[in-house]
């Protein structure tokens, strides 16, 4: 079990870690909540069947700590929506130059400003598709959902991601606007 173990740990530790740290917006608490997802690997590996793909069983595990860890919080969902500071988030690209560096991070800053307008269900499909590029397959067996409904909830997250980012990009060509108007 200890190979299986650190096996799946090395292997998925860090896909784990982000999408927990996407749904609670807290380093910390996003690194307990890994510690308890892999007390839980431990306590089941045993039942594990194998009829998923290991990410998937992990991301089922993953999710299910999430939504045990938010039952238990007050106000949660206010919580959840205001909790992560994203100027912070570090841009992945490994050679890029300032410039660039400080437009990703707006663009990424923009859109997880627009992501907070989601649902949890849907920031949870977004995560699972976009950032951890799991099938809909996946995504719907990690989250206990049909295909249909990680399909519905996905166009429903899509559209309002779709619809913020136009009105983002509307309020900053006004105020540009304004701006060289006022000079």
């Amino acid at each position: 079990m200890d190979s299986v173990f650190e096996e799946l740990y090395s292997k998925y530790h860090q896909d784990v870690f982000q999408f927990l740290y996407y749904m609670v917006k807290n380093r910390e608490l996003a690194e307990d909540l890994v510690q308890e997802v892999y007390i839980r690997v431990l306590k089941s590996y045993k039942r594990f069947e194998g009829k998923s793909s290991e990410k998937t069983w992990l991301f089922s595990i993953a999710r299910n700590v999430a939504i045990d860890f938010f039952r238990k919080q007050k106000g949660w969902k206010q919580r959840l929506m205001k909790k992560f500071d994203w100027s912070t988030q570090q841009v992945k690209d490994e050679h890029p130059i300032p410039e660039e560096i400080a437009i990703q991070n707006e663009e990424i800053r923009s859109l997880y400003d627009c992501l907070d307008k989601c649902s949890v269900d849907q920031r949870m499909v977004i995560v699972m598709r976009y950032l951890h590029e799991l099938s809909i397959a996946e995504t719907a067996e990690a989250l206990g959902w049909t295909e249909s409904k990680v399909k519905t909830t996905q166009h429903r997250a899509l559209k309002i991601l779709k619809k913020e980012m136009e009105e983002l990009v509307e309020r900053e060509v006004e105020s540009r606007e304004k701006v060289s108007v006022d000079r």
